[in-house]
C-alpha cells in the first residue's frame, strides 16, 4: 500500500455550536485494489507492530500539510485547522520533530492551523520527553488537542503540565450521554474541566439532535459525528463546507 500509493485521506467536518465548519480531522484509508475501500481499523495495528507506521504517519502529515496550504488561497477554506492522530510510536520516534517542521516548511503551511491530536496512552512512557517535544512544537505554534480523554490512564497531574489546547470527548461517554447518569456526568466534567484549565473543549461520535443539545446545554462548543457528516473525500469535504458557508 506504501509503495502503491495507495492510501487516501477522507476528512470529517467539525463544527461549532452555531453550525460553522471550523476544521476537519483527517482520517486514513486505505484504497485497496480487489478490497475496496479499508478504514484503519482493520490495518493500523499492524502498521504499528511492523513500524510501518512511521513512513505511513509521515505521509499523512505531509498530505496534512499540503492540504493547509493549498487551502490559504481559498477564502472560504483559509481558516479552516486540520487534525491528525499521531500514534504513540510515532511520536516517540527520534525524527518526529524534525518531520513536522520539514512538512511545515516544504509545504508552506500555516502551523496554527496543524492541530496534533494525541492520545492518553501516549502519556505512559517518558511523560517528560512528551512535555519537551510538545513545547517544541508550540514554539512553532502547532495545536494539540488529547483524544480519547477519560478512557485511558491519564493523570490530572500530568495533564497541567501538557501544553494543550483542546480536550476531546470521547465517542463512548457521547453516545449514551441523554440515557446514562454516569456519562453524562463525565461529560460534564471534562468540559468543566477544560474551562478552568483554559483549554477547548470538542466532542466527537455526534449523532442526536438530543445529544448535541445536551452538550451544548452544558457548555461544549465544537463537534464532529454523523449528525452533521460522515468523514469525506477531499472533494465531497471542500463541497460540504462551501454549502455550509452559503447558508451563513
Amino acid at each position: 500500500a506504501i509503495d502503491e500509493q495507495q492510501f487516501v485521506l477522507h476528512f470529517q467536518p467539525q463544527l461549532d455550536a452555531e453550525d460553522r465548519v471550523i476544521g476537519g480531522e483527517a482520517l486514513l484509508r486505505w484504497q485497496h485494489p480487489t478490497r475496496g475501500l479499508v478504514g484503519p481499523n482493520d490495518f493500523i495495528r499492524v502498521a504499528e507492530e511492523t513500524g510501518l507506521i512511521i513512513p505511513i504517519g509521515q505521509w499523512v502529515l505531509e498530505t496534512v500539510c499540503r492540504q493547509i496550504a493549498a487551502w490559504s488561497t481559498r477564502p472560504e477554506l483559509a481558516q479552516l485547522s486540520l487534525a491528525l492522530n499521531v500514534s504513540a510510536r510515532q511520536f516517540h520516534n527520534a525524527n518526529f520533530i524534525f518531520h513536522v517542521i520539514s512538512a511545515l516548511e516544504d509545504t508552506g503551511a500555516a502551523p496554527q492551523r496543524l492541530k496534533l491530536e494525541l492520545t492518553e496512552s501516549l502519556l505512559l512512557d517518558d511523560v517528560e520527553d512528551v512535555i519537551a517535544k510538545m513545547n517544541m512544537l508550540k514554539e512553532l505554534d502547532t495545536g494539540f488537542s488529547l483524544d480519547d480523554f477519560g478512557t485511558g490512564y491519564s493523570s490530572l497531574s500530568y495533564l497541567k503540565c501538557l501544553p494543550l489546547d483542546q480536550l476531546k470527548i470521547d465517542r463512548s461517554f457521547v453516545r449514551d450521554v441523554l440515557t446514562d447518569a454516569n456519562d453524562a456526568s463525565i461529560a460534564r466534567t471534562v468540559v468543566v474541566l477544560a474551562q478552568n484549565l483554559g483549554l477547548s473543549v470538542i466532542a466527537e461520535g455526534v449523532e442526536t439532535e438530543g445529544q448535541r443539545d445536551f452538550l451544548i446545554g452544558n457548555g461544549c462548543q465544537a463537534f464532529q459525528g454523523y449528525l452533521f457528516s460522515r468523514p469525506l473525500p477531499l472533494a465531497d469535504f471542500e463541497a460540504y463546507v462551501s454549502a455550509r458557508s452559503s447558508q451563513s
